[in-house]
Parts: structure tokens; sequence; C-alpha cells
């Protein structure tokens, strides 16, 4: 008893934590790219997502709350917050870090595991594993593309910023998707993959705006 009182606690921390992340997320997109506004809306999503993540991990272990799938949502949300971070400092760096790498490939393993045990879910007749091949299609997808940056992080004009505003704009993505899921009880496929698909819209556009423009963006 006393340790589902510490769950639900761990749940109400996590759930503010993760509000805040949502809101300042929000805020940064809304702010103009570069502004001190945004970049301390930026430091507020972070700490958020992050608090707000790691207080999830051990609780998707927890009795009566295990739960494979959000464990690893978890860890991708993870990897797209530092992967973000990071990428910033590949406007003044040429080459990736063993850090750069370790966040990476843990996520290319834990995105092969997803798509190899998704499609083993659908073979046996579960719908849940739709989502495990989806979001490992999208961290397979996202590693490779870090592992093709970091053969060469000034192959491409502004590559280093790409970088952090599709990881950035994924993490928040993933904020909108627990708000709609968990705050707002949405329990379908459709809530749970219809804001990736529109946040890649968005993606693509701000990547094809970076690429076509150098953009003034101070860090």
């Amino acid at each position: 008893m006393e340790l589902e009182k510490t769950v639900q606690i761990l749940i109400y921390i996590h759930a503010f934590f993760g509000a805040v992340g949502l809101i300042a997320g929000l805020g940064s997109v809304i702010a103009k790219k570069g502004s001190r506004l945004h970049k301390n809306m930026g430091k507020f999503f972070v700490a958020g997502m992050l608090t707000s993540t790691l207080i999830s991990i051990p609780i998707t272990q927890m009795p009566n709350h295990e739960n494979l799938f959000l464990f690893l949502i978890g860890l991708f949300t993870i990897y797209l917050v530092l992967g973000g971070v990071r990428a910033v400092k590949f406007k003044t760096r040429s080459k990736a870090g063993w850090v750069d790498w370790l966040i990476s490939g843990g996520m290319l393993i834990f995105s092969i595991f997803m798509v190899a045990y998704g499609f083993y879910k659908i073979v046996v007749g579960e719908i849940s594993g739709v989502l495990y091949v989806f979001f490992g299609g999208f961290g397979l997808f996202l590693t490779l593309l870090d592992i093709q940056f970091y053969k060469n992080p000034q192959a491409t004009k502004n590559a280093w910023l790409a970088s952090h505003l599709r990881k950035m704009n994924g993490a928040l993505i993933a904020s909108i998707t627990a708000f709609l899921v968990a705050g707002l009880g949405f329990m379908n496929l459709v809530a749970w993959m219809l804001p990736s698909v529109l946040g890649t819209i968005y993606i693509v556009y701000w990547k094809r705006k970076v690429q076509g423009k150098k953009m003034a963006l101070k860090v």
C-alpha cells in the first residue's frame, strides 16, 4: 500500500514537470528563434522534459505499472532532448565526441529492438505492435541521420541547426503525445501517431528553411 502511494506521488510529480516541459516547449516554438525568450523557454523545456521522463522510467518498472512500451518511449524522449542539446555544440565543433556516439548508439540498439519486437507482436496478433514498429522506425531513422551527421558535421550548411531543431521538435511532439494519451485519455493509435505525423511535416518545413538560408541563431 505504501509503495502504491509512493508511485502515485511520483506520477503527480512526473505530470507536473511534464506540463512545465509542454508549456515551455510551446513557448519556445512561438518565440523568435535565437531570442532570449526562445533560449530561456528552451532551458525550461529541457529541464521539465528530462525530470518528467527520468521519473517516469522507474515507474514503468514498478508493480502494477509495468509497461515496456512506455519505458522505451521514455528512453526515446531522453535521446531526443539530450541529442538536441548536444547538437548545438556542433556550431563550433567539427567532430563528434564519445558522448554523442553513446547517445545515438544506445538509441540505435533500442530502435532495432522496438522494430523487431513490434513485428513479433503483429505476427502474434497484438495491435500494439504497430506502435513499436512506428516509433522504433522513427528512432532508427533519426539515429542513422546522426551517424551520417557525425561523420562530417560540417558537410552541409547549418547541419547542426537542422539536427537541433529536428530533435527538440521531436521531444516536443513526445510531450504533446503524452498530454493527449495520459492527460486527456485518448488511448488509441491515432492519438499516439498523429502528433508524430504532423510534427514530422513541421520538422521538414524547418529543415528546408534552415538549409535555404543562414539563420542568426545565437547560443
